[in-house]
């Protein structure tokens, strides 16, 4: 197996002091044995086969993690995979707090990441639901009924946008919490803009 050709950006990235420095340096290691390209992506090391993302690591504030992109579809022998939120489709992490716990996962995760590599050299891809899965609110189809310039607009933006829209839109429990979630983002929907845009 060709040994990963290591990314610049990934050593400029590891050599910056940070609380995951050691446990990122770890994962790196284990990485670097796969032959995968090595990339620096969303400001994250990130290894991917034939153009096509495997997993990365990353770090937040209680936990540092290895995010594999098709973790829906891997095995999970030992129980580690854990879905970030419940909206998550796809991706799935396996969960670090400290060096000791990369150490003494070392094979288990080296397994975990060979069967990412088979998932993805067999070419196979996670059902995502459809947006038609997604309920659109009520508050959301009664400002559709009213204004249906603005149920163009709506219907005008990507389908991550639409998703990503009608998850915030009918995630609160009260309804004027709804409504005005839908007030807020109308002109920015007009605008053909995303949530986050």
């Amino acid at each position: 197996m060709a040994k990963t050709e290591l990314n610049p950006k990934v050593d400029a990235f590891l050599n910056k002091p940070s609380k995951w420095q050691a446990e990122f340096t770890a994962l790196r290691k284990i990485a670097i044995e796969f032959g995968l390209t090595e990339e620096f992506k969303w400001g994250k090391p990130c290894y991917a086969l034939n153009g096509s993302n495997v997993f990365l690591i990353h770090g937040f504030k209680e936990y540092c993690a290895l995010l594999f992109m098709k973790g829906a579809l891997l095995g999970d022998p030992e129980n580690i995979l854990i879905q970030q939120t419940e909206n998550v489709q796809a991706a799935r992490q396996i969960r670090f707090t400290n060096l000791q716990q990369i150490i003494d996962m070392e094979l288990v995760l080296k397994s975990y990441i060979q069967n990412a590599i088979d998932v993805e050299t067999a070419g196979l891809k996670v059902e995502m639901k459809r947006d038609k899965e997604f309920p659109i609110p009520e508050e959301l189809q009664t400002r559709f009924d009213e204004l249906p310039a603005f149920k163009e607009a709506f219907e005008a933006l990507t389908p991550g946008r639409q998703r990503a829209y009608l998850l915030y839109f009918g995630s609160p429990k009260q309804s004027k919490t709804r409504v005005s979630r839908i007030e807020k983002y109308q002109e920015q929907i007009f605008d053909g803009l995303g949530l986050n845009d």
